[in-house]
C-alpha cells in the first residue's frame, strides 16, 4: 500500500515563501509523474504543478514564475518551492503520483492528508 505524506505548510505573510514536501512510502517500483494540487474553501481542486520522470514541468498560469516543482527519485519525494506568495494561494495542498509497484502497471495514487497553506497578514 503506497501512502503519500505532505508537509511544509503553514501561515506566511504575503510575499513570503514556503517549501512543501511530499514523500511516497511503501513498496514502489518506479514513479513516472508527480504533481501538486490545491483546493481552496468552496472551490474545486486544481492542478498547481506537475513534473515528469524526465523533468518536464507544467504549471498553472497563476503560479508561473513564483513556484518551482522538483523531485528526488532516490527519496520518492516531490517538492514545491513557493515564493512571492499571495492570499489567493491559500488552500490545502495535495500531491499525487503516477507510479508502479510491480514494474508492469502504472496507476494514479490516492490523495494524502494535505498540508494547509495560509497566506495572510
Amino acid at each position: 500500500q503506497v501512502q503519500l505524506v505532505e508537509s511544509g505548510g503553514g501561515l506566511v505573510q504575503p510575499g513570503g515563501s514556503l517549501r512543501l514536501s511530499c514523500a511516497a512510502t511503501g513498496s514502489i517500483f518506479s514513479i513516472d509523474g508527480m504533481g501538486w494540487y490545491r483546493q481552496a474553501p468552496g472551490k474545486e481542486r486544481e492542478m498547481v504543478a506537475t513534473i515528469t520522470r524526465d523533468g518536464r514541468k507544467n504549471y498553472v498560469d497563476s503560479v508561473k514564475d513564483r513556484f518551482t516543482i522538483s523531485r528526488d527519485d532516490a527519496k520518492n519525494t516531490v517538492y514545491l518551492q513557493m515564493n512571492s506568495l499571495k492570499p489567493e494561494d491559500t488552500a490545502v495542498y495535495y500531491c499525487q503520483m503516477f507510479l508502479s509497484v510491480d514494474g508492469r502497471r502504472f496507476y494514479y495514487t490516492g490523495w494524502g492528508q494535505g498540508t494547509q497553506v495560509t497566506v495572510s497578514s
